[in-house]
C-alpha cells in the first residue's frame, strides 16, 4: 500500500499539471518607449530607435530585483543600410530593477557613456521610432 502512494505522489508531482516554478532568470519579451529586449534561452536581443544590442549571460535579478550583465551595443545611423556597411559593437553592461512585471534598464558602454534609461514592461511590445 505505502508504494502504491508513494509511486502516486512521484507521478503527480512529474506530470504536467503540477505547479510550474518560475524561472529565476528574465524570460520573454519586455516593452516600453524607445526600447524592447527579447531573452530567450538565457541570452538577449536588444532594440532601441536607433541602435541595438545584446546580453550575452542570463539575467538573474537579486532578490530586490536589480541585475547587472554584460553585452553589446551597436549605434545605428539614420538612413538606409547599405550593402557591405559595418555597425561597430562596443562591449556594454546592461544594469536595471524589475519590480513584478516593470523593468527600469540603463546601459553605460566601456568608455563610461549612459544610455537610458528605460522602462520596460514584461509582455508589451516595444513602442520604437526607427532613426531616419
Amino acid at each position: 500500500m505505502r508504494r502504491w502512494l508513494a509511486a502516486g505522489a512521484v507521478f503527480v508531482l512529474l506530470s504536467p499539471g503540477a505547479a510550474v516554478a518560475k524561472s529565476p532568470n528574465l524570460i520573454g519579451a519586455w516593452g516600453g518607449p524607445h526600447a524592447g529586449i527579447a531573452f530567450q534561452g538565457g541570452l538577449a536581443d536588444v532594440q532601441f530607435d536607433c541602435a541595438s544590442g545584446t546580453i550575452d549571460v542570463p539575467v538573474y535579478p537579486a532578490k530586490d530585483g536589480a541585475f547587472t550583465a554584460r553585452g553589446t551595443f551597436r549605434a545605428g545611423k539614420p538612413g538606409p543600410v547599405r550593402v557591405g556597411q559595418i555597425f561597430r559593437s562596443e562591449p556594454a553592461s546592461y544594469a536595471g530593477h524589475v519590480a513584478k512585471n516593470v523593468m527600469t534598464i540603463t546601459i553605460t558602454l566601456d568608455d563610461g557613456t549612459a544610455v537610458g534609461p528605460y522602462t520596460l514592461t514584461q509582455g508589451a511590445a516595444p513602442q520604437l521610432t526607427r532613426c531616419l
